[in-house]
């Protein structure tokens, strides 16, 4: 688990975010990844406190310690706001979470990170403003979340497509409806599925699995032929990420930004009765499918936040 860092040490950058011990959920995954690039490349950072070489800060969304910020925070030290959401449409409820984001956006930061066109849109629409927009995907962990070898020509030992999908929240939002449908209808001997972490639901045909952590994740993963992606209004989803980042073909709801984020590398479906058809297609043309995933790498991302926090390595 990531510990707060001395303040009596020299650091480069600070990452102001509520940290909670894996498996957990994206926006926890991500920043990991992020910081552990950062340190790859010899970059010193700090966690929820902020030193006197510090140059730049990052602090996410609303998870993270704004009194702390407001006290530690200096003129010298450049502050960095990633955003996430719009809140209020992925949890389906405005509860006033995306204005005390916007305010602190306008208290705090120097420039905004959206994870996604999708999103930067969704709260211009909204009416909410941020301090120099600029868009950067999420990206996994390359030592964990990478392509099998030959797993597009590997069917089951029945003969089976094999589909998986993961999520870390129960929230009905990240495609309840859409389990249910493939469970009662989904025609079960051409296809397997697995559901891995949390559900609000007993499934007949799913093949069921807790949160595991992302070794054990990402090894499902690679078993599996197709990640099936049924979150509504997701700003950037690192479940996706991940399944990309594993070669997998999408087979995603058009909602949100999982379209943005899977590109050719994969089929989207309006309804659950759109999904026999895709399903079809993606069997058919698998290979070129599967040759066309291209998920964001750690690499170009860390680059591209570099930049807007300032830092040269």
């Amino acid at each position: 688990m990531l510990r707060l860092r001395s303040s009596f040490q020299d650091f480069d950058v600070a990452v102001f975010h509520d940290f909670v011990p894996p498996p957990s959920g994206g926006g926890h995954q991500f920043l990991r990844t992020l910081i552990g690039e950062f340190e790859r490349r010899g970059l010193k950072v700090e966690i929820n406190t902020i030193s006197r070489s510090t140059v730049a800060c990052l602090f996410n969304s609303f998870n993270y310690d704004a009194e702390r910020l407001q006290a530690l925070r200096r003129p010298t030290c450049r502050l960095v706001h990633r955003v996430d959401g719009p809140v209020g449409i992925y949890r389906g409820h405005d509860d006033g979470t995306d204005a005390a984001i916007e305010a602190a956006n306008a208290a705090f930061a120097d420039a905004t990170v959206f994870q996604s066109e999708y999103s930067a849109a969704a709260h211009r629409d909204l009416g909410l403003t941020f301090q120099y927009p600029t868009i950067i995907h999420n990206a996994s962990d390359p030592q964990l979340f990478f392509p099998a070898e030959g797993i597009g020509t590997r069917m089951s030992p029945a003969g089976r497509l094999r589909l998986i999908a993961s999520a870390w929240s129960d929230n009905p939002n990240k495609g309840l409806e859409t389990f249910r449908w493939l469970d009662a209808n989904l025609d079960w001997e051409r296809f397997e599925m697995t559901f891995v972490g949390r559900v609000q639901e007993v499934f007949v045909n799913i093949e069921m699995a807790p949160p595991v952590d992302q070794h054990e994740l990402a090894a499902l993963l690679r078993s599996h032929h197709v990640y099936v992606c049924a979150s509504r209004h997701e700003p950037c989803s690192n479940a996706l990420i991940e399944a990309l980042s594993c070669g997998l073909p999408a087979l995603y709801l058009e909602s949100g930004s999982n379209g943005e984020l899977v590109g050719r590398g994969g089929l989207g479906f309006a309804t659950p009765e759109d999904i026999p058809g895709a399903l079809e297609q993606l069997s058919q043309q698998y290979d070129r499918f599967r040759g066309a995933v291209a998920p964001p790498t750690i690499g170009d991302v860390a680059d591209r936040y570099l930049e807007v926090l300032g830092i040269t390595p």
